[in-house]
């Protein structure tokens, strides 16, 4: 029996009996809180201290999140490299065979089988080639067409490397200072912005008249597929990026109906 009293005169205040069996059911319901408490801290808050098997299952979820990621990367990886290798044979004077088209089962884009081309043509080639004429004269109706539109010039620097059909140089390459901003040469839409390989960091505007240029080695694209860009605005930033490239500077291609024109003869550099 537990007796409470006042502390001036020692009246009794308060009596508060105790039996075997109160006493059992406190402890028993305490002891049980306790459990009921350590098992959950033990199994969510405290698991990392407590339950040996939670550090693996946590590797375990990072592993197969790196799995996922692998996986992912694998698949870019494919479609890069299939596109990069049609990309080289085309360059290289091969043609896509319309007949034989098959499914890529890991990336899901078509591939085109390609072809060699004929012999007769590649002789065609080689003599067009070896000749003095080029694509486009510029007394040519087509050439005085062009010559009458207004083109930006890209970058100003210094053209080291001009346009030569015969080393197969299709375009110029300017030098100019570090981070230097590239314009585009005339209102269009950009039909190309990704990385390749050989050529690094490029992008390519489709304009008026079945024109294309196309602007390489970049150490930055600020434009992406889709975008129209006006005459002398900003689109990437000139850089060293590619296999081809043996210093920074911008390879500027000028295009015509597929056909590959000399960019000093209408634009001032």
């Amino acid at each position: 029996m537990l007796i409470l009293r006042n502390e001036e005169n020692f009246a009794e205040k308060t009596t508060i009996s105790f039996t075997y069996a109160k006493l059992i059911l406190i402890t028993f319901t305490m002891l049980l809180i306790t459990m009921i408490a350590s098992l959950y801290l033990s199994s969510t808050l405290m698991a990392q201290w407590f339950d040996p098997r939670h550090e693996l299952i946590v590797m375990d979820r990072y592993l197969v999140e790196l799995v996922d990621k692998v996986d992912s990367l694998e698949n870019q990886m494919r479609a890069k490299d299939q596109y990069i290798a049609n990309v080289k044979r085309v360059l290289n004077g091969e043609i896509v065979s319309d007949d034989s088209l098959l499914l890529n089962a890991d990336t899901g884009t078509v591939n085109k089988t390609i072809e060699p081309i004929q012999d007769v043509d590649k002789q065609f080639r080689k003599d067009f080639e070896a000749s003095e004429t080029t694509f486009l004269a510029v007394s040519s109706p087509i050439s005085q067409e062009l010559a009458d539109q207004y083109f930006y010039s890209p970058i100003e620097g210094m053209v080291t490397t001009k346009f030569n059909l015969k080393e197969e140089h299709y375009g110029i390459d300017i030098v100019s200072k570090s981070n230097e901003p590239v314009k585009s040469v005339a209102e269009g839409t950009v039909v190309f912005s990704d990385w390749t390989q050989e050529s690094g960091n490029v992008i390519a505007i489709q304009h008026r008249g079945n024109i294309i240029s196309v602007y390489k080695h970049n150490s930055a694209l600020l434009k992406k597929v889709g975008n129209f860009v006006d005459s002398g605005q900003v689109i990437a930033i000139i850089g060293n990026t590619g296999e081809f490239t043996t210093g920074p500077h911008l390879h500027f291609e000028m295009w015509y109906n597929g056909n590959p024109m000399n960019p000093e003869e209408f634009i001032s550099f």
